[in-house]
């Protein structure tokens, strides 16, 4: 009497197993589904680069792309797709006429101006059209640049914490871009960067030369050529990091003094334009009236 609902609860409970790992993909096969969706594009961004194609060969420079200082640029702005420089000669190209396209509406609309006025109103915004991608991606170095340095100390003293618990410059490297995501993911990244190029065969000194390359930050190249030091002249990895942390540490401190001394000479502006007036009519305000009311009626008077 029992064998039938035995048998009926496993035929459900079989049934369901077997539902929920149809239904559930694996870890392979989400990591293959995540790179498929990193790899595919958005309709609209291809119908973009398409259109941005043919406008881009107009103000695209003759040379090598990969040797070039432009390239370099991106690459310290995070920006590595194929198609970036075709966004950004073809916004060089668009923006002026858009802009000129603009301007000229507007100006008719609100002014008469015309002839040479016209034309040198024109020129001007025509030129701030060009150089406004230069501005976006100086901006972009700029801000990856300050995010990088100032997470680099950080970042060094947690390789000498993993290398002096064990753990390999390889391993410390790849441990520290996992933890070191949450506060910088440009340094992650270029970290993890590297940790592909050592799997994939590269030596520790290329390695360390791209980074500085790709981060652009005076302390990262120091940092490749102390480990290239260390190598060569066969010293302590890990006695060559403390030394560097200590410097690190002592070059943010300078950099923190050197930006609060600066501080009294950036409100001196703001003091006198905005907050001396307003103190001013505070303080001398109702003394002003007292003396104005009491010196037009005498001065009434005497007239």
């Amino acid at each position: 009497m029992l064998i039938l609902p035995i048998l009926i609860f496993l035929t459900i409970t079989l049934g369901l197993v077997g539902l929920y790992v149809w239904l559930t993909p694996t870890q392979a096969l989400q990591r293959v589904q995540a790179l498929t969706q990193a790899d595919a594009k958005p309709q609209w961004k291809e119908t973009v680069v398409k259109l941005a194609g043919p406008l881009a060969r107009l103000s695209t420079p003759e040379g090598n792309w990969e040797e070039s200082a432009l390239r370099l640029k991106f690459l310290n702005a995070g920006i590595r797709r194929g198609d970036a420089r075709l966004l950004y000669f073809g916004a060089k190209t668009v923006l002026p006429l858009l802009l000129v396209a603009g301007a000229y509406l507007t100006t008719r609309s609100l002014s008469q101006a015309s002839g040479l006025t016209l034309l040198m109103y024109l020129s001007s915004v025509a030129l701030a059209g060009c150089y406004v991608p230069n501005a976006v991606l100086h901006w972009k170095v700029a801000t990856r640049r300050r995010e990088v340095l100032e997470n680099f100390p950080d970042a060094t003293d947690l390789i000498l914490v993993c290398m002096e618990a064990g753990l390999g410059l390889d391993a410390a490297l790849t441990r520290v871009a996992e933890e070191i995501r949450w506060t910088s993911p440009a340094l992650a990244d270029e970290l993890h960067l590297s940790n592909l190029e050592m799997r994939a065969g590269a030596s520790r000194e290329k390695v360390m030369h791209n980074l500085a390359l790709r981060t652009g930050v005076e302390e990262v190249s120091t940092f490749a050529i102390m480990l290239k030091q260390a190598d060569k002249f066969g010293t302590s990895i890990g006695e060559s990091l403390r030394v560097y942390s200590d410097d690190l540490r002592h070059k943010r401190l300078t950099r923190a003094e050197e930006r609060a001394a600066k501080v009294p000479t950036k409100m001196l502006l703001p003091l006198v334009l905005c907050i001396f007036p307003a103190v001013i009519m505070v303080v001398l305000g109702p003394a002003i009236i007292q003396v104005i009311r009491t010196l037009l009626p005498m001065l009434g008077g005497q007239g």
